[in-house]
């Protein structure tokens, strides 16, 4: 069975189409999928989805993409963290890429991610896109790291070098590959994914954005995070049921949900 470690299925898009989503999940051995917050005010209905299926589960955060929408304090973050479905801080991190100017209040808002995953004992989901460096250091900083008393998480939808991905690992994170590492054009990344640990590894699909090959450029759903698994092991030589096993075992270990 396969784990979908990151999906935003709560979009009007995916939403629409759950019984055919769910449906599909379990035609390709999907046993479970996380569906991830990007704002407080949508918040609501990625909670709903993890009340109404035992197999899906939830974060609370605000992802760095969302520059007009209210800002989480750490108590609030907490406060929902408590809901035992709710198994995750984030997405947070920094993105460089989108946006420009003086991102001061995206750092902000990434510290206190951080500080209300060390307060409820919540692992972190981070986004970094062109701001590795700062991302780094504010990890650092804020002591996100199981070594400094942090729970750590996961870097999802990994695009980043090999010596990023040391470094998070180095702080306890999880590496988690999305249908980007089965791009003919990824093969950095591909190289990445070899020197990463199968330990250290999640698998995910970011639904429903970056649908893995075959299905590049169509809408992507969590039925497909298998395909990332099968390129996974093959880029590794290695069985892909141990990708399965392991994969799974590690999002049960992260993120501490019952199976």
């Amino acid at each position: 069975m396969f784990i979908d470690s990151h999906c935003h299925i709560d979009f009007p898009e995916l939403a629409a189409r759950m019984p055919e989503i769910l449906a599909k999940m379990a035609e390709n051995k999907v046993s479970h999928a996380l569906c991830v917050s990007v704002d407080l005010p949508d918040f609501p209905r990625v909670l709903a989805l993890a009340e109404q299926y035992p197999h899906i589960y939830a974060s609370v955060g605000v992802h760095p993409d969302y520059e007009d929408t209210p800002e989480p304090t750490v108590e609030q973050l907490v406060d929902l963290a408590r809901h035992p479905k709710i198994v995750a801080i984030g997405e947070t991190g920094l993105d460089y890429y989108r946006l420009q100017g003086d991102l001061e209040w995206q750092r902000e808002r990434f510290r206190t991610h951080i500080r209300a995953s060390r307060a409820s004992r919540k692992p972190l989901i981070i986004h970094t896109r062109s701001a590795s460096e700062d991302t780094i250091r504010i990890m650092r900083e804020e002591g996100a790291g199981t070594g400094q008393g942090g729970v750590a998480g996961v870097m999802h939808c990994f695009t980043e070098s090999l010596e990023v991905a040391r470094a998070s690992m180095e702080q306890g994170f999880y590496i988690s590959f999305s249908g980007i590492v089965t791009f003919k054009s990824a093969k950095e990344l591909q190289a990445v994914a070899l020197e990463v640990p199968l330990e250290r590894m999640l698998i995910e699909t970011d639904a429903p954005y970056l649908a893995p090959v075959p299905y590049r450029g169509k809408m992507n759903e969590p039925g497909y995070v298998a395909h990332v698994a099968e390129f996974i092991a093959k880029l590794k030589g290695i069985p892909l049921e141990k990708v399965a096993e392991q994969t799974s075992a590690n999002f049960f270990d992260l993120f501490k949900a019952a199976a």
